[in-house]
């Protein structure tokens, strides 16, 4: 038999460019796509090791099935390196995460081949059913496939999808892709079934037991297990997640080796002959193929830059400690000083700094897996017997849980504290993960105090301070490192809703800068550019978005010329449009014009920090232009009647002039 000529990955140009393999080429280029994989993420950084545990199953796929007239639902998708690179996007992969490059994550107006974005876990299951549901509709008889991590399966939505699967009993075909490993180690009971279950070990020992009880009967044991052969399947049911899964009205299959290329499409090709709602259980292993992947946990979630050789990080030059580090070293210390003190995350021991918490104080630590509203429930229980919870959970998850924000926590006035990592631009995860919605989402409601800091050392106050406020409260902070300042030794207590003046040029005459978190230092930065040029500044560090320091904030409003509110958050509903709220509702008579400066009304792409804060004018040079070009003398007429027509950007929002129309008018 003639070998058939293989493909080298650069010449991968749609997925159809598969269907002349053979299994040989397909497992070359199974190698061929981990070392390319490689080679990029070494230099952007990115999702290693979920990818490499799925190379087989995407080629297996991609081989079989028809996309995009098939369509593949990857749930939470930074497992989507191979789909990428099998679907016209070999050249651009290089950009990976940059700057106007390719995505980290699937992105439907990046390819045709992305049928669903998703950076957020448990999506997948309930997202393709209802297209699959939509295609019966339709009369279309195109597969729909969902590949769905262990890690995803502890997440409520999941199986919010699955019980809604047997119900319709439309033809879709859900892949389990059980690596036994999300973020961090997978946590609950059917966790725990499953990978009992599904051990080499026990399934071997199961069968061996039953094969040598069966043959052991006189006269009829070699008949007895022949026939039991053939019911291999309802056996292997009742010692496997088959069971569960079929008892939600799924047919279920396997497990397989999912790093068998053979098995793999000898399975799907079966599987695509079937009807209704079809379960694979695929054991794969994450960063399967690389010796410094497998086996842990951290590395194969993510990296950043790396030496390709020995995947050790490339260390940045004066590093600085990071926010994530400050929130695990706090805590541990106020968890001695306080018994009361506990922890609580959603599936990200590392991520939020508490692998050292954890190991201190094993008993206050509880990592509940990917369930962020039970994340919040949780805590919401345990502050009832005055346990003070902190609930760390980044910014952009915990918009998951904001129904348990209101009904559970802040209604009940319930002492639980989030500390919320990746408040802010997030940079090359993108706008799946940027924290930018929190203020808008969290100043609404009753009860909740909502505090920002400025810096490292206050952001350790701010946390003892939760400890001694009775209530609600949310500290959000920025992903990344410090400004690299002196951390005091004690703790210091920070008054709830309390400001500080931390820069001010003249009682008189001045542009008031009301900045918030880490937008404090490039407001100090662009306040020292606008010295240069002759222009005073008063800078405040608002501390707080809930409650505002209204004292403060009146009486650096009432004489200033201009006033500036700095945030990295949406502009709608964020710290900028309470500053106008409170000048317009509480002292209507302080016409002062007023400047937002805040992310835009659409979602930031990734890049770096540094790139997209200069991108949407929050670094100290934007600032500091934008200011002076709003500072004529007779600011309110002089600089709007050289306006065409008011844009966007260049805005000025007063509380007495609100909308364009009202400045057309003037």
């Amino acid at each position: 038999m003639q070998t058939k000529k293989h493909i080298p990955l650069s010449d991968i140009k749609v997925p159809q460019d598969l269907k002349s393999l053979d299994i040989p080429n397909l497992e070359m280029l199974a190698s061929e796509i981990r070392e390319y994989i490689l080679d990029v993420v070494s230099q952007t950084g990115g999702h290693v090791g979920a990818s490499f545990g799925v190379v087989e199953l995407t080629l297996a796929l991609h081989y079989l099935f028809d996309s995009p007239r098939d369509n593949i639902f990857w749930d939470v998708s930074h497992q989507a390196y191979p789909h990428k690179l099998l679907t016209g996007r070999y050249e651009d992969f290089k950009t990976l995460r940059q700057y106007k490059g390719i995505a980290g994550f699937c992105k439907r107006d990046e390819s045709e081949h992305d049928i669903f974005g998703a950076g957020h876990a448990s999506t997948a299951i309930s997202s393709a059913l209802g297209l699959a549901e939509a295609k019966h509709l339709n009369g279309d008889s195109s597969y729909t496939i969902a590949v769905v991590g262990d890690g995803a399966l502890t997440g409520g939505v999941a199986y919010e999808g699955l019980n809604n699967v047997s119900e319709l009993n439309r033809n879709i075909i859900i892949i389990f892709n059980d690596n036994e490993m999300s973020i961090s180690p997978n946590v609950g009971a059917l966790s725990s079934f499953i990978s009992r279950a599904t051990t080499g070990h026990y399934m071997n020992l199961v069968r061996e037991e039953v094969k040598h009880l069966m043959k052991s009967i006189p006269t009829f044991g070699d008949k007895i297990y022949a026939v039991a052969k053939k019911s291999k399947e309802a056996i292997k049911g009742i010692f496997s997640p088959g069971l569960f899964f079929e008892c939600l009205g799924l047919r279920y299959i396997g497990p397989i080796d999912g790093h068998k290329l053979e098995t793999l499409v000898t399975t799907l090709k079966d599987i695509k002959g079937l009807k209704g709602p079809i379960l694979l259980h695929v054991v794969t292993e994450k960063g399967h193929g690389c010796e410094f992947l497998e086996g842990d946990p951290l590395k194969c979630h993510a990296f950043t830059p790396f030496d390709r050789k020995t995947g050790k990080a490339i260390p940045k030059k004066n590093a600085k400690i990071t926010y994530t580090k400050v929130l695990g070293n706090t805590l541990q210390k106020l968890a001695k000083m306080d018994d009361k003190v506990v922890a609580i995350t959603a599936a990200m021991k590392e991520g939020t700094g508490l692998k050292e918490f954890a190991e201190a104080f094993p008993e206050r630590f509880y990592d509940v897996g990917i369930a962020e509203q039970h994340a919040v429930l949780f805590s919401a229980g345990l502050s009832l017997q005055k346990i003070k919870p902190f609930a760390c959970i980044y910014s952009t998850f915990l918009q998951r849980a904001f129904d348990q924000l209101v009904h559970d926590v802040c209604l009940q006035k319930l002492n639980v504290c989030f500390a919320m990592d990746r408040a802010g631009l997030v940079g090359d995860d993108g706008p799946t993960h940027h924290g930018v919605f929190d203020i808008t989402y969290l100043r609404e409601l009753p009860n909740m105090v909502v505090m920002s800091p400025k810096d490292e050392n206050e952001f350790q106050h701010m946390l003892y301070t939760a400890t001694t406020f009775e209530g609600p409260k949310a500290i959000r902070y920025p992903r990344g490192e410090g400004l690299g300042i002196p951390m005091d030794e004690s703790f210091k207590n920070i008054p709830i809703g309390k400001g500080e003046v931390i820069k001010m040029d003249s009682n008189k005459d001045y542009v008031l800068i009301i900045a918030l978190g880490h937008m404090v230092q490039p407001s100090l930065e662009a306040a020292e550019l606008l010295n240069k040029e002759n222009i005073n500044t008063v800078v405040i560090n608002a501390r707080f978005v809930k409650p505002l320091d209204t004292e403060l904030i009146f009486k650096f409003s009432k004489d200033a010329k201009l006033i500036v509110t700095v945030e990295e958050n949406v502009l709608a509903g964020g710290f900028g449009s309470a500053i106008l709220e409170l000048l317009n509702d509480t002292h209507g008579s302080i016409a002062v014009p007023v400047k937002r400066f805040g992310v835009p009304d659409r979602y930031i792409e990734h890049g770096s920090q540094s790139i997209l804060r200069k991108e949407i004018g929050l670094d100290p040079e934007r600032i500091c232009k934008t200011i002076r070009s709003l500072l004529p003398h007779t600011i309110q007429k002089e600089f709007l009647s050289t306006m065409k027509e008011p844009s966007e950007s260049d805005f000025i929002e007063s509380p007495s002039v609100l909308n364009k129309e009202v400045v057309k008018n003037i």
